[in-house]
């Protein structure tokens, strides 16, 4: 990683500047940014506009990260746009990351496409970010908790500062719901950006348990549904839909657009039940915040089942926290490796979770998932979590169960037998 913005608007300027040919609407935070693209992605579909999706990291395939309404990226695409871009930044003298060049090659393939609107999640922080470049319709920020740390700094403060490096002049930022103080950081960024802010809580709220009603910003919308699985999801989904009405001038869509949009929104890999004999729950949490949002909605998903833990995380992350949180509610914890070399020592991790529940090492995560199905029991439950990684990995294992390629060929998301 090494955070510039210089080389990415270079590469872009050399092809013509196509971030500059869509309306975009830029998201970052700790938490929650993935949700909420996913949300705006599904509201301006079924409003019948043309929109992208640029999201990070993928699970399966590179070909997740892009998406043009229901299509991800074609592979011949992007070997073909890889080549284009290589070509293009050698002739200037850049090397791009690997994330800069695949925001690069988002942006293009969008322009190409003719998107009319893009929504856009930041890859780490946001100040930085590759996705920088943009100047979008509205900014967006979901949540701010300690993570990547050694990128963005040790205090809600400095990461919260980093975060809104997204809000531009005179245009306007929705702030999910923050703690106070980390409002107050944001606040002051659009202030002196004269940037209007619209808060979570203060200016527009989510209240209900199922169906959900919205408030705020002069609208009153009710019976929504939301497909996501989390209590969590509500806020989340009151920040989607008040960055689309924000936007209403520009980008007008009805209140059944909003409905059909949060009812059949799908974001593979959070809090994702894929069987249910033995349930099997998939979370990509991987920080403190994420784990503990993961614990607090875990009852109300495995009811009294006995859960067993597939746990594996990346060493660069604060998983102490997360060990001592999640510990306490499995009857034990398998422990892999994940995307070697950055993955923590199962090893280690067996021994954080050994003072609270049996554990074993099993460093194949596929081997793992494996022997849990085949040992426990149809009336317990199996939850992997710990890296969007290690979700990744076991997923192919339920795609081949349904025949299916891709997280994306088939919506439909019933528990297998």
């Amino acid at each position: 990683m090494d955070f510039k913005l210089e080389r990415v608007a270079l590469a872009l300027q050399s092809l013509g500047n196509p971030q500059r040919r869509f309306a975009a609407i830029h998201i970052a935070g700790t938490n929650g940014k993935g949700s909420v693209a996913a949300m705006l992605h599904a509201i301006y579909r079924a409003a019948g506009y043309r929109v992208g999706l640029y999201t990070s990291p993928h699970l399966v395939s590179f070909t997740e990260r892009i998406r043009v309404g229901a299509e991800m990226i074609d592979e011949d695409d992007v070997v073909a746009l890889a080549r284009e871009i290589r070509t293009a930044a050698t002739v200037r003298g850049i090397e791009l990351t690997f994330f800069e060049f695949a925001t690069v090659m988002a942006f293009l393939h969008f322009a190409r496409s003719r998107v009319e609107i893009a929504v856009v999640e930041v890859g780490l922080g946001g100040r930085l970010d590759a996705t920088n470049v943009l100047l979008p319709e509205t900014a967006v920020i979901t949540t701010i908790g300690l993570d990547h740390q050694e990128f963005l700094g040790n205090t809600l403060d400095s990461i919260a500062r980093e975060k809104a490096g997204i809000i531009k002049s005179g245009r306007p930022v929705i702030i999910g719901n923050v703690l106070p103080e980390v409002a107050e950081v944001l606040s002051a960024v659009a202030a002196e950006r004269d940037s209007p802010t619209l808060r979570c809580g203060r200016d527009f709220v989510m209240t209900g348990s199922g169906p959900f009603q919205f408030s705020g910003m002069g609208c009153d919308l009710t019976d929504l549904q939301i497909a996501l699985r989390g209590d969590y999801q509500r806020d989340n989904a009151a920040t989607a839909i008040a960055a689309t009405l924000q936007l209403q001038n520009r980008f007008p869509l009805s209140a059944a657009a909003i409905r059909s949009g949060l009812q059949d929104v799908r974001w593979p890999g959070r809090l994702d039940v894929l069987r249910s004999r033995p349930l099997v729950i998939l979370d990509g949490a991987h920080n403190p915040d994420g784990v503990a949002a993961l614990v607090q909605n875990l009852r109300g998903l495995a009811g009294k089942r006995n859960v067993h833990l597939l746990f594996g995380v990346m060493r660069d992350k604060s998983w102490l926290p997360m060990v001592q949180a999640m510990a306490p509610h499995v009857a034990s914890a398998t422990l892999t490796t994940v995307l070697p070399p950055r993955g923590e020592s199962p090893e280690l991790l067996a021994h954080a979770f050994s003072s609270y529940c049996p554990t074993r090492i099993i460093s194949d995560p596929i081997v793992a998932l494996e022997v849990l199905l085949d040992s426990v029991g149809a009336d317990e439950s199996i939850l992997v979590a710990g890296s969007l990684f290690l979700v990744g990995a076991v997923y192919p294992h339920f795609l081949r169960g349904r025949g299916r390629q891709d997280l994306f060929s088939d919506i439909t998301a019933a528990p297998q037998p």
